[in-house]
């Protein structure tokens, strides 16, 4: 590997319904930047804690190989990259980019160590931000690098937008660029440092179960404030891109990454025969006839 190889408030769309199915066709499964870096010290980056999700990670790839795309947070280096930009400057955050860069790079280094034949992939090169706030993309780049049975990793970066501007697009939001690309059945399962969108507050232990994107308000309702160090909107920058992917047919989870987790591949399996001990947040259309 070398060289390259290296928002707006989200309505649900109804015009674009589409079946949810049981079982995941192609499956993105993003590692918050909670879980491997502390957005509180800067250039924070625990490459154990990568290390850990890199196995997890080639293990799914192995077996599901062209159905599987990895998104990475940002964690403390993304969020630096954003912090202090000035408004008055349209390609004020171009930072962001580089930053990014070198998150994907450390993961691409942690899956080679895996084995894994891995491509991190700009954000920014594949798409644009069209006037009302979604993502006109490139669609033949994601998928050839999963025809040639590698794994893609994706990222937040500094996209172009149709004013000229640079946007600094946060990892959340990665999934509503991929099911334009790639289209559906398609699968998203966001990993965090909590078990879903909680009911009563950050260390709270009661979790919403289900969340309809034609009517999300539950779920806004239970989100909290966002720490000083967030500087791409916190959970419900998560919550609304996902209710926007789901309004058009892609099943979304959040649920709780942890280092005792040692095998995910039941993701891939339909939501009702994983393992009771996962707790999350689902958010999906409803089956017809419910």
């Amino acid at each position: 590997m070398s060289g390259s190889l290296l928002g707006k408030d989200v309505k649900p769309r109804a015009s674009t319904l589409t079946a949810v199915t049981d079982q995941a066709g192609m499956l993105a499964v993003k590692v918050g930047g909670s879980l491997f870096s502390d957005k509180s010290i800067e250039g924070s980056l625990d490459l154990v804690a990568i290390g850990h999700y890199a196995r997890v990670i080639a293990d799914l790839h192995r077996s599901n190989s062209g159905r599987l795309v990895f998104i990475s947070g940002g964690g403390a280096i993304g969020h630096a990259a954003l912090r202090d930009i000035k408004d008055s400057d349209p390609f004020g955050c171009l930072p962001l980019n580089k930053a990014l860069a070198d998150v994907r790079w450390a993961w691409a280094q942690a899956l080679a160590r895996e084995g894994i034949k891995v491509l991190p992939l700009q954000l920014g090169a594949m798409s644009i931000l069209s006037e009302d706030g979604t993502f006109s993309v490139q669609t033949d780049t994601v998928r050839k690098v999963l025809e040639l049975g590698a794994l893609p990793i994706l990222s937040g970066d500094s996209v172009p937008a149709h004013d000229g501007s640079l946007h600094g697009i946060s990892s959340d939001r990665v999934p509503q660029f991929l099911f334009r690309a790639l289209g559906v059945p398609l699968r998203v399962v966001s990993l965090t440092d909590v078990p879903g969108v909680l009911l009563d507050g950050p260390n709270g232990g009661r979790t919403l179960d289900y969340v309809n994107p034609l009517q999300p308000e539950p779920a806004y309702k239970a989100l909290w404030a966002n720490s000083e160090w967030d500087t791409t909107g916190g959970f419900r920058t998560k919550v609304e891109a996902l209710v926007d992917c789901a309004s058009a047919g892609v099943e979304c989870f959040i649920l709780k990454g942890s280092t005792q987790e040692k095998d995910y591949r039941f993701l891939f399996s339909p939501h009702t025969q994983w393992p009771s001990r996962i707790r999350r947040t689902r958010i999906a259309l409803p089956k017809e006839g419910m």
